[in-house]
């Protein structure tokens, strides 16, 4: 999965629990995906909208009502959620999964799997601003999922971050599919 559409992706709060119970059979329909995230109905139906936007899910033709339709996976909804499922699966407290749900966490993830320069991690994540990329960075540093090493060998210093235990994994995760993003 390219960056962008990772980024996308994870917009939306709910968008990763909602792919990964689909992948694991829940039944398409918005009563029981709703109870299964216990989100807010306005958090899971931007979710849900995200996701059709995306091309990842679709309404199911003849099935359901007008008002409370069916969604299934379609051929690339399928594998993204196989990727959702495996970053849902490696969090599993409420209190990690918090983190999880914030929109850069997954992407920034994605892109230190070998350590980068914050500058590097601004330019690749384009609609990021500093202070969301340095919010996100020091968030997951307090978790324990990113580590930051300064470089001193080099007439002005400067950090570098690289994914570490939990953070790696989750890495590890969204890039098996891909490859490095």
């Amino acid at each position: 999965m390219d960056i962008k559409t990772l980024v996308k992706l994870t917009s939306r709060a709910w968008s990763l629990n909602i792919l990964s119970l689909m992948h694991d059979g829940t039944p398409g329909r918005q009563a029981s995906l709703l109870a299964a995230t216990a989100a807010s109905r306005t958090a899971f139906a931007a979710s849900l909208e995200n996701l059709v936007s995306l091309g990842f899910i679709e309404r199911n033709p003849d099935h359901g009502h007008p008002l409370r339709p069916e969604f299934r996976l379609t051929d690339q909804g399928k594998i993204a959620a196989q990727v959702a499922k495996r970053i849902v699966s490696l969090v599993p407290s409420d209190e990690e999964f918090t983190l999880l749900r914030r929109s850069w966490t997954v992407p920034v993830l994605a892109l230190i799997e070998e350590p980068q320069r914050f500058s590097h991690l601004r330019t690749s994540l384009i609609s990021i601003t500093d202070r969301a990329l340095s919010g996100t960075l020091q968030q997951l540093e307090e978790r324990q999922w990113v580590d930051r090493h300064l470089v001193t060998s080099v007439r002005t210093p400067y950090p570098i971050y690289g994914a570490i235990n939990r953070g790696q994994e989750i890495t590890r995760a969204i890039n098996l599919a891909s490859g490095p993003s």
